[in-house]
């Protein structure tokens, strides 16, 4: 099931581009928000969004890298590293957008008003950020990346998050991994699951190196019943 690219509109000015796979017939259902690594908005992650919708959900991934470099880059193209570059001011611009993101899927006939977060890699944090102040009600992040900055954020925050690396994820020490997992047996609303032998972006078989089917389909069906405690 094919989505189609729509225009959203910036609160600071400007507009972006956004993907968005929408399911067949006309129930309302829940919806989620793809925060891709640097790469972009590429065939991965509209693959990720139209599997989303196919299964009854509506799913939405915004290009974050409009101010600066706008589009999909190749995964050999040095210039997707550059433009996440300063890392925390360009997280920080990526969170407006994730909201307002949000602000056009609610208007969409189909949607409940509920949505996960759901980041990849420079997009993990959104995982995060997106329950604790972007409204949204749940989120999930994939071999993510930069989190030791994100551990405070859990304070206070008592919505669903459920986290998923490899332990041969290069761009996630292990002392941030043995964080979260110290941090998730004091939180009922934080899930770790961290898996032996697989490497960062086991989500992506653009990424044939790392690429991991099983860990994949894990972490889909986990967002899954994220979406499906929502409806």
């Amino acid at each position: 099931m094919a989505g189609k690219t729509i225009k959203v509109r910036s609160r600071n000015n400007g507009e972006f581009d956004c993907y968005v796979a929408k399911p067949a017939g006309n129930n309302k259902v829940p919806a989620i928000v793809l925060a891709s690594a640097v790469h972009g908005v590429n065939a991965d992650i509209c693959g990720i969004a139209d599997e989303f919708a196919a299964a009854g959900y509506i799913a939405a991934a915004p290009d974050l890298f409009w101010r600066t470099i706008p589009g999909p880059l190749p995964r050999e193209d040095e210039r997707a590293g550059q433009r996440s570059q300063p890392r925390m001011p360009v997280l920080k611009s990526g969170e407006t957008d994730m909201a307002d993101t949000l602000l056009a899927v609610r208007q969409l006939k189909q949607h409940n008003g509920r949505a996960v977060a759901m980041g990849f890699c420079f997009g993990g944090p959104y995982a995060i950020l997106g329950p604790k102040r972007l409204g949204y009600d749940a989120g999930i992040g994939c071999h993510s990346t930069q989190m030791k900055d994100f551990l405070q954020e859990f304070d206070g925050l008592s919505k669903p998050v459920c986290l998923i690396w490899g332990d041969k994820d290069t761009a996630a020490p292990p002392d941030v991994l043995a964080a979260y997992v110290e941090k998730a047996k004091t939180l009922a609303s934080l899930e770790v699951h961290i898996f032996p032998g697989i490497l960062h972006g086991y989500m992506m078989p653009e990424n044939a190196k790392a690429y991991s089917p099983d860990t994949r389909r894990f972490s889909m069906d986990k967002a899954l019943a994220l979406l499906n405690a929502l409806r």
